[in-house]
């Protein structure tokens, strides 16, 4: 069994209060999770208008399929013209 897992910081772009803030957020989530099958969920940073840190994790059979799942997560967020990644760190246990 493998462990594949990342934490993503964010920068979120025309954000105005909390919980605009968490709409966004919560719609990234919710894209992540029915398109790639992981666990996310936003891991810090919850009290930040324009800062948030997510962190995601996916168990599978391969460290290959977990490096591809996890980029493949990255690339999509990235694509997500509301937020920008500024940090990620990648994790394979």
């Amino acid at each position: 069994m493998i462990i594949g897992s990342c934490q993503i910081d964010l920068t979120l772009f025309e954000v105005n209060s909390l919980k605009e803030k968490r709409q966004i957020i919560k719609s990234i989530i919710g894209r992540v999770q029915s398109r790639f099958n992981v666990s996310i969920a936003e891991v810090s940073l919850n009290d930040i208008w324009r800062r948030s840190s997510v962190g995601i994790a996916c168990v599978t059979t391969s460290t290959k399929h977990a490096n591809q799942i996890i980029n493949n997560v990255i690339k999509f967020i990235e694509r997500d013209n509301r937020v920008e990644i500024i940090n990620f760190e990648i994790e394979i246990l």
